[in-house]
C-alpha cells in the first residue's frame, strides 16, 4: 500500500478511505498487504483528482462508478450492434 500511494501522491489512509468507501477492494496478499491493481490505481487517480476539484470523496466514488457502468454499457450496445450487422 505504501508503494501505490507513493506512486499516486496519496497516503495510505486515502487509498483506505477509498476501499472503505466500496470504489474497489484490493487483494490481499498472504500477509494480508492489500495489492491494488493498475486498473485499481487508476480509479483512485481519478477519485483523487476529483476531490481536488472540490467533490466530496462519496460524490467522487459515485461518479467513477457511474463512469465506469456507462463505459462498460457502451461497450456492450457496440458488440451488440456489431453481431446485427449482416
Amino acid at each position: 500500500m505504501g508503494r501505490a500511494a507513493e506512486m499516486l501522491g496519496v497516503t495510505p489512509a486515502f487509498l483506505r478511505s477509498l476501499d472503505t468507501a466500496k470504489l474497489f477492494v484490493p487483494q490481499r496478499s498472504s500477509g494480508g498487504h492489500r495489492r491494488y491493481s493498475r486498473y485499481q490505481l487508476r480509479l483512485a487517480q481519478r477519485a483523487r483528482d476529483l476531490i481536488d476539484q472540490g467533490t466530496p470523496l462519496d460524490a467522487a466514488c459515485r461518479i467513477i462508478i457511474l463512469e465506469d457502468q456507462l463505459a462498460e454499457a457502451q461497450r456492450i450496445n457496440a458488440r451488440l450492434q456489431q453481431e446485427r450487422r449482416p
